[in-house]
């Protein structure tokens, strides 16, 4: 597959928040933007998750922060959960002076794009819902001290280890990843490298564990997502895909709960991506290849950002 030109000038910078300050990228077009959309990553993800999709997002500036307890956000202080996400970027939108925009959220940044729409609706034009954002096909019966391991198994086994470097991290985990088997790239060895912090005389990964665990409980059994979605009014694209974290099918979202998560939610547009999984689907040229165009259709039937 041949890669686009990168055409975008990247930054960070931080913004203050309740209890520190956020990191953020920031990707700005050559020659001005046409339009903004704010990118929101996963639950043990950073913002460089999103390279291959900003790829496909020629004149649009992009904004994509670290959640707090996430990659350079990691000494943001205080109660995590979807609420606090979802204040923490309506803070980032009023600091870049963004007064409204396309939200794109992957995995749990999904769900905290869901309740953005609904604590600050003034900031949220439209919604693209990248597997996520919608509630998960959890086994009944699974108790709360549970939920970690039933949805993200591995994942969260890899923020209680320590490592003894950038090597041992790629080559222990990610190098046999299944999920990233066929999709090896220099992208994602940057983001390997960012998600490591030092922590005595070893490493580990950026991603609080304590923060990821709230979160998680926080998404599939508290209140700030059913009453979000209970209120969902801003125009919403389900984007799903057969595979999973370990690039295992069924993924997070079964043909037969789907379609009861969508029978519940009609308003809601649903498209379906084949031939990837949940990572791959923003962590690829393959993936970027398919979601580009999906997000550029949804930035233009979104008005112009405004600015504050």
């Amino acid at each position: 597959m041949e890669r686009p030109v990168m055409r975008h000038a990247y930054r960070t910078t931080d913004v203050p928040v309740a209890g520190g300050e956020l990191r953020v990228g920031i990707w700005e077009p050559e020659g001005g933007a046409t339009a903004t959309v704010l990118l929101i990553h996963g639950v043990t993800a950073s913002h460089l998750a999103w390279p291959f999709v900003v790829e496909r997002l020629p004149g649009v500036r992009v904004i994509a922060p670290d959640l707090r307890g996430r990659g350079a956000s990691g000494a943001v202080e205080g109660p995590a959960g979807m609420a606090a996400h979802a204040d923490d970027l309506a803070a980032v939108l009023h600091a870049l002076g963004i007064g409204s925009t396309l939200v794109v959220g992957h995995s749990m940044g999904a769900f905290v794009a869901v309740v953005l729409a609904h604590r600050h609706p003034e900031r949220v034009r439209r919604l693209v819902l990248v597997d996520g954002g919608m509630p998960l096909a959890v086994p009944a019966g699974v108790a709360p001290e549970q939920l970690v391991q039933v949805i993200l198994g591995p994942v969260a086994e890899r923020l209680s280890r320590r490592w003894t470097g950038v090597r041992q991290y790629t080559d222990e985990f990610w190098r046999p990843h299944p999920a990233f088997a066929r999709h090896w790239s220099d992208e994602l060895e940057a983001y390997i490298a960012y998600d490591l912090v030092p922590d005595g005389d070893a490493f580990r990964a950026a991603t609080r564990y304590e923060v990821m665990a709230e979160d998680t409980l926080d998404m599939n059994t508290g209140s700030a997502l059913p009453d979000a979605l209970d209120a969902l009014s801003v125009p919403t694209l389900l984007i799903t895909v057969p595979r999973g974290l370990q690039d295992e099918e069924p993924g997070l979202y079964p043909e037969q709960h789907l379609r009861s998560v969508l029978a519940a939610h009609p308003a809601v547009r649903h498209v379906r991506l084949d031939d990837l999984n949940h990572y791959t689907v923003v962590m690829s040229p393959a993936g970027a290849e398919a979601l580009g165009p999906l997000i550029r259709e949804e930035l233009s039937l979104a008005e112009p950002a405004r600015s504050t």
